[in-house]
């Protein structure tokens, strides 16, 4: 049987990796016209509380996951607001 704990890794590094692409492609071509500036706020705000949350649970698939989700989401959003 698998932990609980294993599954949630699993997500969090599924769902986390989903973002290096876009960061990638956005750093590579120093454009982010594809990218919604609203979308990306509202998910940096979001993977805050989420992050937020899993610090309060001490659960740390939730903090690892959504802590690296915030690094690269911000990133994104930073690009979005410098190549404008």
């Amino acid at each position: 049987m698998i932990s609980i704990d294993v599954i949630g890794y699993l997500a969090a590094c599924l769902t986390t990796s989903a973002f290096i692409p876009q960061a990638w492609l956005t750093w590579q071509r120093k454009r982010a016209e594809g990218v919604s500036l609203g979308m990306y706020v509202i998910l940096v705000i979001g993977v805050c509380l989420w992050l937020t949350y899993g610090v309060l649970l001490n659960a740390w698939p939730i903090i690892l996951a959504n802590f690296v989700t915030l690094l690269l989401a911000s990133f994104i959003l930073l690009m979005k607001i410098i190549y404008k």
